[in-house]
């Protein structure tokens, strides 16, 4: 078990790390120097001792807590299915008015979320070249500086 490799301060920053997952601040908790909490998170964090033991820890949540991707993504679909039932519209004395609603907004979100955790929608950034034409990639480029100081 990689827990008996650290010391009392690295396991304690392990189990303070799962918190927030913020290392800077399981630094700080842990007892290490506010001045160099920053620094301390990255390098323990580096360190392949401290980052199995992170694993363990968070492996044994999801054990105890029994959330995780399966857990999520079924809560997504039971939002889904949820918000897109039809709801009937009722007046102030609750009869029907014979309109129906649904939650379209949750609805949309769940299916975004899905989306993503399935890779469907991927942020794509397209760069072209003078009014949208394709970028010629034989033209040779300049480097202009504005405002660069000049040697004297």
């Amino acid at each position: 078990m990689a827990g008996s490799k650290l010391t009392a301060k690295q396991e304690l920053f392990c189990t303070e790390y799962l918190i927030d997952l913020n290392a800077t601040q399981a630094c700080i908790r842990a007892g290490y120097k506010e001045d160099n909490a920053k620094q301390m998170g990255t390098e323990n964090l580096a360190k392949p001792v401290i980052a199995e033991r992170v694993a363990e820890l968070k492996a044994e949540r999801v054990g105890r807590v029994l959330v995780d991707a399966d857990y999520v993504i079924s809560g997504l679909l039971a939002v889904h299915e949820r918000c897109m039932q039809a709801e009937a519209v009722t007046d102030k004395e609750g009869a029907s008015t014979g309109e129906y609603k649904f939650e379209h907004s949750g609805a949309n979100r769940s299916l975004e979320l899905l989306g993503k955790h399935l890779g469907l929608f991927v942020e794509k950034k397209e760069i072209s070249g003078p009014n949208g034409n394709p970028i010629d990639i034989d033209q040779q480029w300049t480097v202009e500086f504005v405002n660069a100081p000049t040697e004297s």
